[in-house]
């Protein structure tokens, strides 16, 4: 995929639900654009009950037909269509939230069916109906040459995106051209943050991933049933059914829009297969290169990522910061945790002169994950692969339980995801704003072999220090000779901004990366989050 392919397809995402009881004409009325096919009853443990059955049985993949023709609507042609605004779901209510259609294409082949619920307030039997939201390639607008033209009646549609305030509470954007989540292809999904942009995505689940001997799976929503909200909410409720070779899946969403999205999720998982890697609220993104890593001309731009750290919270109240590297192939690291607080895929620095790029990667928004339950004994786990390139995301974090995932065991989780800039806790430590590598040594010498590290933190209890107190430097590494430490207030005038600078090396021989810990502590009090660093020498 190309640069120019893959930000139309981000732009297109970023141009930045049932019923409540209504009588069954008049909610049918608001959708005059769409049909609908028979009704048939729904409950949230009933979904759960037709996911357990499913798991009992060998999968079975629903495919779109006319997979020849969909095989034609590339990136370029995808990026053409574009649902009718003035028939997208809940367009004139209930509810502020209109929904529209994602249309199938080469890379969302798989057909996923949409319902919409209604209350039916008989008074002997009340109850909650789901009712499919046909597809017709006339809800769409795309050119007289699109070879979706040659789509026959029988397609589904590929994903959804819930749009802005149709009430106008966002007065500056126009809910016909702006969305804030949207779920498109496997089980992927995204919403954007505090500065109205799509960046990091999230997954229902990540089976297998990066298993040396068995190939990672992609289990796929294939249906979506949607809950408008109550008059004057700012809450869209949508329920899915995740399917896939080794698991299935019922899924509840509660979506709120704030300053940027929060959602509560549930899933309830039964699993086909024995699954290795059994990674729960999986976080993906794309780290490339910032200024501790940049190599000379390897691109014009100074820092290129959708996220550049990965942020724990642990069960323990420890406050952890790892920067995110590109190794040289794949990079798997172990953050062992007993209930943990959240952990999440950050986008830290957001000054756009880092950047210099009209995609504002600097307004991308972080993704923490907190667990609304206790999930036990696991670990967060971190994959960075290497790339040369922007095109794909190459990171993921996801938290993975000590107990093995074996075929018929069910699992039960429920998180929170905030996507926002910061993380959505407020704590009293200071946090790491920059890490610097270069080489060791003093100017006049510069023995082979040495690099030096500078961590910088800032703000938190660094603010209350007494004057003429420096910080002492915590510092301890796998393995390596550590020389020249010091730490002192970085000299930019700005309060509360120190750094700590070391040296390693020159190492023994061996390709084993060294694992690098750092925190500022001041009479015993630990003053600043701890820095976590996986140093592959070179």
């Amino acid at each position: 995929m190309s640069e120019l392919n893959r930000r139309q397809f981000l732009t297109m995402l970023a141009t930045a639900a049932a019923s409540t009881a209504l009588p069954w004409s008049r909610a049918l009325a608001a959708d005059t654009g769409l049909a609908f096919g028979p009704a048939t009853d729904f409950s949230w443990a009933g979904l759960i009950k037709v996911a357990q059955a499913m798991s009992k049985n060998p999968y079975q993949p629903d495919l779109q037909p006319d997979r020849d023709v969909l095989g034609q609507i590339d990136w370029d042609a995808h990026g053409k269509i574009r649902f009718k605004p003035e028939d997208a779901l809940f367009a004139n209510g209930p509810g502020q939230y209109p929904i529209s259609f994602f249309h199938p294409g080469k890379f969302f082949q798989y057909p996923v069916a949409m319902f919409r619920l209604d209350n039916i307030a008989d008074k002997n039997h009340p109850h909650t109906v789901a009712r499919e939201i046909l597809f017709d390639k006339r809800h769409f607008e795309m050119p007289a040459d699109s070879p979706a033209q040659k789509l026959g009646p029988k397609t589904r549609y590929a994903g959804f995106k819930i749009q802005e305030s149709r009430l106008g509470d966002q007065s500056h954007l126009d809910w016909q051209n702006n969305d804030w989540a949207a779920f498109l292809g496997a089980s992927y999904f995204r919403a954007i943050g505090d500065d109205f942009q799509y960046g990091i995505s999230a997954r229902g689940l990540a089976v297998n991933t990066v298993e040396s001997d068995r190939p990672e799976e992609f289990p796929v929503f294939t249906r979506f049933y949607f809950e408008a909200p109550k008059p004057g909410s700012d809450t869209v409720i949508v329920y899915a059914l995740l399917d896939g070779p080794s698991v299935t899946g019922a899924y509840r969403f509660i979506m709120t829009r704030e300053k940027g999205v929060v959602m509560d999720i549930e899933s309830n998982l039964f699993l086909r297969k024995d699954i290795e890697r059994f990674g729960i609220a999986p976080a993906t993104s794309m780290y490339w290169f910032s200024e501790k890593d940049k190599h000379f001309q390897i691109d014009w731009r100074p820092e290129v990522h959708d996220s550049d750290g990965l942020a724990l919270w642990t069960g323990a109240n420890e406050h952890v910061w790892r920067p995110l590297i590109d190794p040289a192939g794949i990079n798997v690291s172990y953050f062992s945790d007993h209930n943990p607080r959240g952990f999440g895929l950050m986008q830290r620095e957001r000054h756009f002169d880092r950047y210099l790029d009209a995609v504002h990667y600097e307004r991308r928004p972080s993704l923490w994950i907190e667990p609304l339950e206790e999930w036990g004994t696991g670990t967060v786990q971190l994959v960075e692969l290497h790339t040369t390139e922007e095109l794909y995301d190459n990171v993921i974090a996801m938290w993975v339980p000590s107990a093995k995932a074996t075929a018929g065991s069910s699992h039960r989780f429920h998180y929170r995801l905030h996507w926002m800039k910061e993380e959505p806790f407020k704590n009293q430590l200071a946090r790491c704003v920059a890490t610097r590598i270069g080489r060791g040594g003093e100017p006049a010498k510069r023995p082979p072999g040495v690099h030096k590290f500078e961590v910088e933190f800032r703000g938190g209890a660094l603010e209350q220090l007494p004057a003429g107190t420096t910080p002492e430097a915590v510092l301890t590494v796998t393995r390596g000779k550590i020389g020249n430490v010091g730490t002192e207030i970085v000299p930019d005038g700005g309060p509360a901004h120190w750094r700590t600078l070391f040296d390693i090396g020159p190492l023994a021989a061996g390709s084993d990366p060294v694992e690098i810990r750092l925190f500022l502590r001041s009479g015993g009090q630990t003053l600043t989050e701890t820095w976590l660093y996986q140093y592959h020498p070179t």
